[in-house]
């Protein structure tokens, strides 16, 4: 893999979100007299857009709550969003390496397109980002390949000169289904064995180790 660019998924990734969703959510729930969950549980909840983190949150039977939940999680998380949430450790090191090595970077992230370009600019603010894009009207979530194709398209670099690096499988299905090369981070919401089973090309415990990882492809020229 001659690598180009680096795409990134947000939550998990890059910043360490889960406190803040996982408040925002419980108290949506309770503000409806249903039972909350456990922080941790929201590991195997979130990845695949807030609806389906909705759905996986409610009770069985109370699906008829999710627009209201949905409406409450939205407005708390809203002002909630920055109390917790913090990049990883040595993760914008890694971004600032990169770009100082000429690796063109983007963000694609299954949260709200609104909501992701704000998080990245509030705590990401030293990193200059090629692309940021959450989930839009009109194009389909991860993992849909179109929105990480259409991220290489507008960065000029073709598929396989890219890198995806993510922590569920939702994003080692979407480097798979966009020729990409799938980096799995374990400092996320998922295990080792779900980012190998879903076509992780090679896994990075460290943010040490992800540097070494993307720094060690070779560059071709632009």
């Amino acid at each position: 893999m001659h690598l180009r660019a680096a795409i990134f998924d947000l939550d998990g990734t890059l910043l360490d979100s889960l406190h803040d969703i996982g408040a925002a959510m419980n108290h949506a729930l309770a503000t409806q007299g249903l039972p909350v969950h456990p922080l941790a549980s929201y590991r195997h909840f979130v990845g695949n857009g807030i609806q389906m983190t909705v759905a996986r949150s409610l009770p069985s039977g109370r699906e008829e709550l999710h627009p209201a939940v949905l409406s409450t999680f939205r407005a708390f998380y809203a002002e909630h969003m920055l109390d917790h949430t913090r990049p990883f450790p040595g993760v914008p090191e890694v971004l600032a390496r990169l770009r100082d090595q000429g690796v063109k970077l983007a963000v694609l992230s299954n949260k709200a397109d609104a909501t992701t370009r704000q998080l990245v600019a509030d705590l990401l603010p030293d990193v200059r980002f090629d692309a940021v894009y959450g989930e839009r009207d009109g194009v389909p979530r991860k993992p849909d390949p179109t929105a990480a194709l259409g991220i290489a398209a507008e960065l000029g670099v073709k598929p396989g000169h890219c890198a995806f690096i993510g922590d569920t499988a939702v994003d080692m299905e979407t480097a798979c289904a966009a020729g990409m090369y799938g980096v799995g981070v374990t400092w996320g919401f998922r295990d080792e064995a779900e980012l190998q089973s879903h076509g992780a090309r090679v896994l990075a415990r460290t943010s040490d180790e992800l540097l070494q990882i993307l720094s060690g492809a070779p560059r071709v020229a632009p």
